[in-house]
């Protein structure tokens, strides 16, 4: 139909003719999509701890000569072999020196603020904790010498978003290959950098497996409900299954080590 002309006479007018394009066509309602994250607050608990153990470490050595915050809780595996087995755990909350703190603190707030608006404040501990857990298990069976740091748990993040993003690209779309490349690039660099001496290399690669296992398995899985245009995103991995991405994850570090104590008998 010419819109330009108008119809012959005798001929009854099309409804069309004084309607503008936008009211031939009406624009569609815009889809709202909904998502109940959690506002960052665990990170900033981590965040707390982390320094208040920087500060005994400091002041305990300031004021005796001896760090017993690495003491007490630093990697050392003939410790561990001796039953010390929170030392498993407690190097993530330790370092070595105010620029080691900085620079994994810096890297907690970037990706931690993300993953646990996504994952929630629960599942972001258990991560967090799993991750550093793992690494330092690696670490353990692979390196002879003494570590800390909470770099292990901070590769697991890395880990961990790039997890997420892959089993939820439908909702990134083109943003999500390039998130992918970025997490491994990052991860690249920062294994490369890890060949240097002092490096615990051992407890990133560990890191970066526990957070891995755990996020394929308990990670956020998103799925889109409800009826247009009002759409909201949920979770379809229930509490049992976030339980068992942390329980997988235990389970197989743990049987490294239990493996590792036994051919040492």
């Amino acid at each position: 139909m010419n819109f330009d002309q108008n119809p012959p006479n005798n001929q009854p007018s099309s409804s069309f003719d004084n309607q503008t394009p936008q009211e031939i066509n009406p624009p569609q309602p815009r889809v709202q999509i909904r998502f109940n994250g959690s506002k960052p607050v665990v990170i900033y608990i981590i965040l707390g701890i982390t320094i208040l153990a920087y500060l005994f470490q400091a002041g305990s050595k300031y004021l005796t000569g001896i760090d017993y915050g690495f003491a007490l809780g630093g990697k050392v595996n003939e410790l561990i072999i001796a039953g010390q087995y929170w030392r498993l755990f407690t190097p993530m909350l330790l370092h070595g020196s105010i620029i080691h703190l900085l620079f994994n603190m810096y890297a907690l707030i970037i990706l931690g603020r993300g993953l646990e608006f996504n994952f929630g404040r629960l599942r972001f501990t258990l991560l967090y904790v799993s991750a550093g857990f793992a690494g330092n298990v690696m670490s353990f069976i692979f390196s002879p010498n003494p570590s800390l740091g909470s770099s292990t748990a901070i590769f697991g993040l890395l880990a961990a978003e790039a997890v997420f993003v892959f089993q939820n690209k439908k909702f990134f779309g083109g943003q999500a290959r390039k998130i992918l490349i970025n997490s491994a690039t990052i991860a690249g660099i920062n294994l490369v950098l890890g060949l240097s001496p002092g490096i615990d290399n051992w407890g990133h690669l560990g890191g970066l497996l526990g957070g891995i296992i755990f996020t394929w398995f308990g990670g956020p899985l998103w799925e889109l409900k409800g009826l247009m245009p009002s759409l909201e995103i949920e979770d379809q991995h229930t509490s049992s299954q976030i339980w068992s991405g942390l329980g997988l994850t235990m389970l197989f570090f743990g049987a490294l080590v239990l493996v590792k104590l036994i051919f040492l008998k």
